[in-house]
């Protein structure tokens, strides 16, 4: 007996940790989650659910919030804000390196390339990113700037006054990182942000 049932892509994912002693403290209002949402609405086609956790400076809970996101929330991808300078209480990047599997350092990389058009102190950024690995299930990993206008720049690039790219931003490569993980196929709005993908891995639009 045959079965007409079609495999259907499951849900994309996506966990976003907002990583401040004072916005989780109620000092003042978190920015950066507000920022990640609003870029990845203008940027995916490909319909998402967020998983959003704003916490303190504290690497064990760090790490047991990325470990939550990815092992028991089921996250597809994680993008991390704040934490990642060279203060004694930044440690975002220890926690990060310290959850993943494998890491990706080209996208810290890039992150500080794109930075560095803007000022000089982006040397000092640590921005890294990793996979983490886990049975039957992978996440990707990213730690990003804390400011809306960096997060929006290091995600999308850079272009000119006529639209044209300067610099590409690392959001290009992240649809296809997923697929290689096992993850569900993603699409963007090339406007925003065109995803790469080698051409014998791009499907055709909307496919499942």
């Amino acid at each position: 007996m045959t079965s007409n049932t079609v495999a259907t892509e499951p849900t994309l994912l996506i966990g976003l940790v907002s990583v401040s002693d004072r916005a989780s403290g109620g000092v003042y209002a978190d920015q950066g989650i507000p920022a990640l949402q609003a870029w990845l609405a203008s940027a995916l086609t490909t319909p998402f659910r967020v998983e959003t956790r704003l916490i303190a400076d504290e690497r064990a809970q760090i790490e047991a919030t990325l470990t939550e996101l990815a092992d028991s929330a089921r996250c597809h991808l994680i993008l991390t804000t704040g934490g990642t300078g060279p203060a004694r209480r930044d440690v975002t990047p220890e926690a990060t390196l310290a959850v993943g599997t494998k890491e990706m350092p080209g996208f810290g990389e890039q992150m500080r390339q794109i930075s560095l058009h803007f000022v000089p102190t982006a040397i000092l950024s640590r921005q890294t990113a990793v996979i983490r690995e886990s049975a039957g299930h992978a996440a990707l990993i990213l730690n990003l700037p804390g400011q809306p206008k960096a997060i929006a720049e290091t995600l999308g690039g850079l272009k000119d006054a006529d639209g044209k790219p300067l610099v590409g931003g690392i959001f290009a490569a992240i649809p296809y990182c997923i697929d290689l993980i096992g993850g569900p196929y993603m699409e963007t709005d090339a406007a925003v942000c065109p995803a790469f993908r080698p051409k014998s891995a791009i499907r055709p639009q909307g496919a499942a």
